[in-house]
């Protein structure tokens, strides 16, 4: 059966986004799958990185500042952030992986970091059979469009309210 990848969106301000992309990861890898992970905007590496760095089948690749990048990127975050599309591109467009996740490429969009026309270029330009998987708060209008599966995530109740700050092995 020949295979067509889909474009995957998971958005939404809840909790889960970027692990609903890993559980698809590692789907993917039950079957042998090639899969790529680019993080953006993630310095320090998540429990679910540390897990998939090791196994066969799979390429990790962060670009991230050490600090959280909340709406006011710098000039090191904009620049981390277009190396990082660039190579992620590269490999999109190399069909050497079946899945690819962007985790966190919607928050580019939304800073202003990546123009939603280069994301948008990509969907249209990617080889039939690899599965996209675009990830982060804020999808914008044209990602949403041009998906064909959308996932919103929405916070109902969160311990950040609280003042619970994250924790490893459960936010990161």
């Amino acid at each position: 059966m020949e295979r067509t990848g889909k474009i995957q969106v998971y958005t939404g301000d809840g909790k889960g986004k970027s692990t609903a992309a890993v559980g698809q990861a590692i789907r993917a890898l039950g079957h042998r799958h090639r899969v790529l992970l680019v993080q953006f905007l993630k310095g320090r590496p998540s429990g679910e990185v540390k897990v998939l760095e090791g196994m066969e089948n799979v390429t990790v690749e962060r670009f991230g500042s050490s600090k959280f990048v909340c709406g006011s990127p710098t000039p090191e975050d904009i620049e981390l952030a277009k190396e990082g599309f660039g190579k992620a591109r590269e490999a999109v467009l190399s069909g050497g992986y079946d899945l690819v996740i962007l985790d966190e490429i919607n928050l580019l969009v939304d800073y202003k970091m990546l123009d939603v026309e280069e994301v948008i270029k990509l969907i249209k330009e990617r080889p039939k059979g690899i599965e996209l998987i675009l990830t982060g708060r804020n999808a914008h209008p044209r990602i949403v469009e041009a998906a064909d599966l959308v996932s919103e995530v929405r916070a109902v109740k969160h311990y950040y309210k609280e003042g619970v700050e994250a924790r490893p092995g459960v936010e990161y």
